[in-house]
């Protein structure tokens, strides 16, 4: 395996190599523009332009780690959404954005060690793989062995990963036009403003080892999810349990039917049970962060991006959940009203024809997700001209709940690219207050 330098720490370089991508848009646009005038159908120009956006702001994005990848994560998790003749020739580079990116030189990997374990590293983690076996936005990860004889995985931080996340944060906004361009329906400013405020937290090994430490706790002995242990945590390191399975990545890509419905069923569990039997929201659902064990369960395995949620799930989710369901727009704009969530000039009628698709999940006893609904459901509203658009930009989100939205849209987009069939009303029923079943 190769290895690169470092990513670039300075707010110069970063800002250049971010820089460069809207700047690349330009030129394209151009060329796109002269084969149209050439003769060239104004739709097979924008696809080649597409195409070549995403496959550059994917690669930059992973080289950068740090805040820049995290944006790059957070879109590949939606990539159901994209038109299939797009979709496809890029979708194996997601993949690999979400399972891996360019990995730290094995001397570097032994330097932050050092720093983790200034006692000598060498003495805990035995046998330690310098091949990373899965590289992410601000740490990589890395096979060994404790002292007790138990596989671990080491997650080891890139040095400057806290420095890079703050350049980040003032340079990310100016890709908004580059991802709208690479995926057209995505709501990339808010997805760049919800993952501004939470990018600091993630290179927080202490506060991510809590957040595991309590998933593990809530989820011990459970028939269907894993969560592995935390074995220690030093800046800049973290150590769990290793555990085998098949990445998310891989079942979405070539699993058999009763994978990709049993992957399904336990990320729906998961995002539904875990407010309430951890107090902790998992806010990070790209397919890079679980596994399919042979045993069937579904393992977690990254929670630096996490959500406290002391009261459980909010009390008027369940109720707006149901009136959504049940397809009632009066009790549905009321649930919503009271909760905040609209501005003024949102009748009934246009808020249930806005979100009305969007709960066919639970209007049935299994639901099975594709792609091309989602693709639908993204071209319906992404028409700026649209209804639907024009009552979306009246909907007002609490910034408490950015988090929610993105990890719901995140797992919807997960579940259509798995084509998970899923019994999502049960799940919400078993696990959300407030929400009742529709009369037999």
């Amino acid at each position: 395996m190769t290895s690169e330098p470092s990513p670039p720490r300075g707010r110069l370089a970063r800002g250049a190599r971010l820089a460069a991508l809207p700047a690349a848009l330009a030129g394209r646009t151009a060329v796109g523009l002269g084969k149209r005038v050439a003769g060239h159908s104004a739709e097979a120009v924008a696809a080649q332009v597409q195409q070549r956006t995403a496959e550059q702001l994917f690669a930059t994005l992973g080289r950068l780690k740090g805040g820049a990848m995290k944006v790059g994560q957070a879109m590949s998790a939606m990539e159901a959404a994209l038109p299939e003749q797009l979709a496809g020739p890029y979708r194996e580079s997601l993949a690999r954005l979400q399972e891996s990116a360019p990995p730290m030189p094995a001397t570097l990997v032994h330097q932050r060690l050092d720093r983790a374990f200034p006692g000598g590293w060498r003495d805990v983690l035995r046998d330690l793989d310098d091949r990373p076996v899965a590289a992410a936005s601000v740490g990589q990860v890395h096979r060994a062995t404790w002292t007790d004889g138990t596989a671990v995985a080491v997650k080891v931080q890139y040095p400057g990963a806290a420095e890079a996340l703050l350049t980040d944060v003032g340079t990310l906004s100016a890709l908004v036009p580059v991802m709208r361009a690479a995926a057209p329906g995505l709501d990339a400013r808010q997805l760049v403003t919800e993952l501004r405020d939470r990018l600091v937290a993630e290179v927080d090994y202490e506060q991510e080892a809590r957040a595991q430490s309590a998933f593990a706790a809530a989820y011990r002995d459970d028939p269907d999810i894993a969560v592995p242990d935390v074995l220690a945590v030093a800046r800049p390191a973290l150590v769990s349990r290793w555990v085998d399975g098949t990445p998310l990545s891989q079942v979405i890509a070539a699993g058999r039917a009763d994978e990709r419905d049993r992957a399904g069923l336990l990320l729906v569990r998961l995002l539904a049970s875990a407010p309430e039997r951890a107090r902790l929201l998992h806010g990070d659902p790209h397919p890079g962060n679980f596994r399919l064990l042979p045993d069937g369960r579904l393992a977690v395995l990254d929670f630096g991006a996490t959500e406290a949620l002391p009261g459980g799930w909010p009390a008027g989710l369940g109720p707006l959940l149901a009136a959504g369901r049940d397809g009632d727009a009066a009790r549905l704009h009321r649930t919503a009203a009271a909760a905040g969530l609209l501005q003024d000039g949102v009748t009934p009628a246009a808020l249930l024809d806005l979100l009305d698709d969007y709960f066919a999940p639970l209007r049935s006893p299994v639901y099975t997700f594709d792609r091309a609904w989602l693709r639908a459901q993204t071209q319906r509203v992404s028409d700026p001209l649209g209804a639907p658009a024009r009552t979306q930009r009246r909907l007002s989100v609490p910034p408490r709940h950015l988090m929610l939205q993105r990890v719901v849209a995140g797992l919807v987009g997960v579940l259509c690219s798995l084509g998970a069939s899923v019994a999502v009303d049960a799940e919400v029923r078993r696990w959300v207050p407030g929400y009742r079943p529709l009369p037999s």
